[in-house]
């Protein structure tokens, strides 16, 4: 019996039709990975599995007793520190730690001393609730927080900081402890390798590897989903196939069936055009000569054609952002430079006496382990950090187009159709030609941003970027969140950007095909190499070991 199924769900937005009539069943232990175009619905799918959202139509059945865990695209920092994050995840520990409490203040009470039978009664309902208490864990629960936290890479350092102290990738780790903490039946990870490094994303795959219950998880990310899963979830306008094997064996076997029904419809085709061919070639032979045997010719190949099970052309390839990345001016030749740069929160100091220049038309790829300080050091070329000592120095011609890690630059509350027209004077029916032409679906437009999925809002900030022609590109992981098609069409428009781009990315094959140059962020320095990623791997493993290298790098 399935644990957690959807029957016949369909889930709409607006005008818009997300998911149809979609059927889909977790099986204990199993290991599915969700694929599809962005604003598919695969998030909405997730939200719908963990019970965030209910379906228009249709239902969701749970098996009694069972624990379901989510973890969200964008797991946000607040003022609790990553064990008092873990800690929250059991509400249950949290109301029995109250309540016996509350039990402790009573039998303490003078009034309860003159009461036997009433102490008693305090007495048991206290000694159930320790046992409970115990059953459940509670007296080990902040040991194994921490452990937990440890277990996926958070430094110990780290573990008395607030979360917006933290990265992206320290916070997506944190919240998947907090799922863990819940000792889940089934585990559900948006974009788990979202802002996750190499190591991260090492550790995920071991901890998936270890988990006993069942995983779903959302992701574009083909060698986490090789190493993870035993069966693909293709999602499609609204439904779900099911296909066998890890993603490199739905790839084959969705291009062979692929190149199978585009045969068929092929020699489908031709069969209708004689079909035609011949009823066109009956009924003139009709008007020409009476005769009723030409008539029901034409009637029978007409028959043949209405009974045949059409064959759908088949989509072989999706349709891509048009993306178009050009400069409206050129800019200096010196774009930007640290001189002698730190930035220090509190007592932590992320970067130290940091120099570097970047120079008109280069491609600097930006490495380096979660929490290193990388989307730190951009914030301060774009102007959202203060340096605490040192100055950096942006040339007064130089442009700069910011994607934010987080996203945090568009307005949640406001639309796409909106977020267009304020940065770029524009028509209402121009911003929506626009928007269609990066894959918005026109009902679609007037949706609030706060309710777009990941890759379609880093489709709009691309959106932006393409309308404001900055020479300086500063993006901070900027495949996160897309589809395949996405990044493609990313890399295509960088190649051809005539400006300067400073990318974080933990995309090694991204980074190969953009950068030039790699500069590593490392302890609070920095250190440049010329060439791409490859390069400066190769070179560096020679001072040490590979493997040491790869966790530096965060690739």
């Amino acid at each position: 019996m399935a644990l957690l199924s959807l029957n016949a769900v369909r889930k709409s937005f607006g005008t818009r039709t997300v998911l149809d009539g979609l059927d889909f069943a977790i099986e204990p232990r199993a290991r599915v990975g969700i694929v599809g175009a962005n604003g598919s619905g695969k998030s909405t799918l997730l939200r719908l599995l963990a019970g965030l959202d209910d379906p228009d139509a249709g239902t969701a059945v749970r098996r009694r007793g069972n624990t379901v865990s989510f973890l969200p695209q964008h797991p946000l920092g607040d003022e609790r520190t990553p064990i008092e994050t873990v800690l929250a995840a059991r509400p249950d520990l949290v109301e029995l730690d109250v309540e016996l409490t509350r039990l402790t203040e009573q039998l303490g009470s003078p009034a309860l001393a003159s009461n036997l039978e009433k102490m008693a009664r305090v007495l048991r309902r206290q000694e159930e609730l320790l046992e409970r208490w115990e059953t459940l864990g509670g007296p080990s629960i902040e040991g194994r927080a921490r452990a937990t936290l440890l277990d996926v890479g958070i430094e110990a350092a780290d573990l008395g900081l607030p979360t917006t102290a933290l990265s992206g990738g320290q916070r997506k780790l944190i919240a998947l402890a907090a799922c863990l903490a819940q000792d889940p039946d089934i585990l559900l990870l948006d974009e788990p390798e979202a802002h996750l490094d190499a190591v991260g994303r090492s550790l995920l795959e071991r901890l998936l590897a270890r988990f006993d219950g069942a995983a779903v998880l959302v992701s574009h990310d083909r060698y986490l989903l090789d190493e993870t899963v035993s069966e693909i979830a293709s999602l499609d306008r609204g439904r779900i196939r099911m296909w066998a094997g890890n993603y490199s064996a739905y790839a084959l076997a969705r291009e062979l069936e692929l190149q199978r029904q585009q045969q068929q419809f092929v020699t489908q085709q031709k069969e209708i055009e004689r079909l035609e061919e011949a009823i066109r070639r009956f009924q003139d032979w009709a008007h020409r000569v009476v005769d009723e045997r030409h008539i029901k010719q034409a009637r029978n190949k007409q028959r043949q054609i209405d009974r045949m099970e059409k064959v759908e052309r088949p989509v072989l390839e999706r349709r891509r952002i048009a993306l178009r990345l050009h400069a409206h001016q050129r800019g200096g030749q010196r774009v930007f430079e640290l001189r002698h740069v730190g930035v220090q929160f509190g007592d932590d100091v992320v970067l130290a006496d940091l120099e570097l220049t970047v120079m008109h038309g280069e491609r600097v790829g930006f490495v380096g382990a979660n929490g290193a300080g990388k989307s730190v050091l951009l914030k301060t070329v774009v102007g959202e950090l203060e340096p605490t000592e040192g100055e950096v120095w942006v040339g007064p011609s130089i442009k700069i187009g910011y994607l934010a890690q987080d996203q945090e630059t568009l307005d949640p509350e406001s639309t796409p159709l909106e977020t267009v027209r304020l940065s770029h004077r524009c028509s209402e029916g121009e911003a929506v030609s626009l928007l269609m032409k990066f894959l918005f679906p026109y009902e679609q437009v007037r949706r609030a941003n706060r309710l777009l999925s990941g890759g379609e809002r880093t489709r709009l900030q691309l959106l932006l970027l393409m309308l404001a022609g900055p020479n300086l590109l500063v993006l901070d992981e900027p495949t996160n969140h897309l589809d395949i098609e996405s990044v493609e069409a990313l890399e295509a428009a960088l190649e051809e950007f005539d400006g300067t781009v400073a990318v974080i990315s933990h995309d090694r094959y991204f980074l190969d095909r953009i950068v030039d140059r790699i500069v590593e962020v490392e302890g609070g320095e920095a250190h440049a190499y010329d060439g791409g990623y490859s390069d400066w791997f190769e070179r560096s493993s020679t001072r040490g070991d590979r493997a040491a290298v790869g966790a530096r790098s965060g690739l």
